[in-house]
């Protein structure tokens, strides 16, 4: 399915906007991005604070309906208007095994890495940065990605053995997490599953991007 009616606020080198941008593709839908947010502007103006008063990225609107902010919300939305079983199953309580991995994700691997592991570690100067606190942080994370890694060992996906919408909160981070330099621990059905996210053709696209523009030097 198509649409041309759907835009997106917010600059590539987001996470934030990755993990839309890459739905986004999954679910083979058009759409036109317009770079806001840290050097590039906008959401500081009146006309997109009208849409998102966080004055945050990502904000989609579709069509004539009302703006949408917030990525996880953005992503519900996505699935529920336009994606199909098993992607986001039409049963609830199907959709429900999807949304809790999905809901887990965001807040145990995302939200612990995002901040905590790479702000520190890219949008940090060398001079300024705190390596037993970045190692703190990654231990935390580390004890939701051996959850992962469990789960991983019986399925070739997050929330089952097919690709869903918990897999697109799940793995948009884990490009940067095995990209920057810190030490890792050994979780090879984490690698085996990153490794099959990156042949997906929309991964590849927007996740895997470049983020240069956020790292900070001395």
């Amino acid at each position: 399915m198509t649409t041309s009616g759907i835009t997106v606020w917010g600059r590539l080198s987001s996470s934030n906007v990755q993990v839309v941008l890459w739905c986004l593709d999954e679910l083979g839908l058009d759409f036109n991005r317009i770079d806001a947010g840290f050097t590039y502007g906008v959401v500081d103006t009146p006309q997109y604070l009208d849409m998102n008063p966080n004055g945050t990225i990502p904000t989609l609107i579709d069509g004539e309906s009302p703006a949408i902010f917030e990525s996880g919300a953005i992503l519900r939305y996505l699935a529920g208007a336009y994606a199909t079983d098993p992607f986001w199953p039409s049963d609830p309580v199907a959709r429900a095994q999807i949304d809790k991995w999905a809901e887990w994700a965001k807040i145990n691997i995302a939200n612990l890495f995002t901040a905590p592991v790479f702000w520190q570690v890219v949008r940090t100067a060398p001079s300024r940065q705190d390596p037993e606190m970045i190692a703190r942080n990654i231990a935390a994370l580390t004890r939701y990605l051996e959850i992962a890694e469990a789960r991983l060992a019986k399925h070739d996906y997050l929330a089952g053995d097919k690709f869903t919408l918990a897999d697109i909160q799940m793995g948009h981070c884990l490009y940067r997490y095995f990209d920057i330099d810190i030490l890792r621990a050994d979780l090879p059905c984490l690698r085996r599953y990153y490794d099959r996210l990156c042949q997906r053709a929309a991964f590849a696209k927007y996740v895997m991007a470049d983020y240069s523009e956020l790292r900070v030097t001395d």
